[in-house]
């Protein structure tokens, strides 16, 4: 009992971070139609920021608490400044062009951005430590978590119910949800397209800086960080369905708890879990769990 109770907690708390990077990933292309390679970058653009803002909000002597507040900034700072040199600068150029083109494009992007934070913050590795201990630890039974670990789980439904409720409850939602379905439709109605395109990028990147930043406290921020999440992102979204919001939920937690399942029991296994999950899910639905329906087009 014991045993599975800890596989569920571990399970939850990976699945809780990696939804909330998954959902940036799914929600750029149910959009803008890119599979973005560069998205694991934000996320650590998103760590290191949370590192930077963290460590200085520590030396003006402010009270713990506001390191959440400072995790928080240092993702709109990462969207608010990367989101428009990104689409503005270089995506938008290639809108409607070949989709491997994109791919190469944001690898590209990827690479320079893995140079670019080795430039800024250095090769040394960066801890954060304060925010880690502010909701102490919650006992269970025989078993003491730390309490940050189900923090990090409440943000994720948050995030997701309030992406959700953005999409299907707001008039900014209803219009993107009108692209979403056929940009050249919505054009013609008279939405501005380009606008969208440009929302839906700065909130996909600042999930995934939010990811970055609230889940620091829990590593080493150190160069390299990035590409282990976009792989896993990639799967959950693979899993769950691209474009699809109840599939990056249900993915990151068929991919966090395969995880944790295979830590607690065959941790060699532990990477391979994921993929072997990945492909049972691609033999059966291979367009995923979620993936919605496309119009035919004759």
């Amino acid at each position: 009992m014991n045993a599975a109770l800890t596989i569920l907690i571990d399970g939850l708390t990976y699945a809780s971070w990696l939804f909330i990077v998954a959902l940036g990933l799914t929600l750029v292309f149910g959009v803008l139609k890119i599979l973005n390679i560069a998205h694991g970058s934000f996320y650590a653009l998103g760590a290191y920021a949370a590192a930077s803002f963290v460590g200085w909000a520590a030396s003006l002597h402010w009270a713990p608490a506001f390191s959440l507040v400072a995790m928080l900034l240092a993702a709109v700072a990462v969207a608010a400044l990367v989101a428009p040199l990104t689409e503005r600068g270089l995506l938008r150029f290639f809108y409607g062009r070949d989709e491997v083109l994109l791919v190469l494009v944001t690898y590209a992007m990827f690479l320079i951005m893995e140079d670019g934070t080795k430039l800024i913050w250095g090769a040394n590795p960066y801890y954060v430590s304060e925010p880690y201990a502010l909701f102490g630890n919650v006992s269970l039974g025989v078993q003491t978590w730390v309490g940050y670990d189900f923090a990090l789980v409440a943000l994720a439904v948050c995030v997701g119910l309030g992406v959700w409720w953005g999409l299907n409850r707001t008039r900014l939602g209803k219009i993107t949800l009108a692209v979403i379905h056929s940009a050249e439709v919505a054009a013609s109605m008279g939405i501005n397209v380009s606008r969208v395109y440009m929302g839906a990028f700065t909130v996909g990147i600042f999930l995934a800086a939010l990811g970055g930043a609230f889940t620091a406290p829990m590593i080493s921020v150190q160069p390299g960080v990035s590409v282990g999440v976009i792989i896993v992102s990639f799967a959950v979204v693979i899993i769950g369905g691209l474009g699809s919001i109840e599939g990056a939920a249900v993915g990151a937690l068929i991919v966090g708890l395969a995880r944790s399942l295979a830590v607690h029991v065959a941790p060699v296994a532990e990477l391979f879990s994921i993929y072997i999950v990945m492909a049972v899910v691609l033999m059966f639905r291979p367009e995923g769990l979620f993936q919605r329906l496309q119009v035919r087009k004759i």
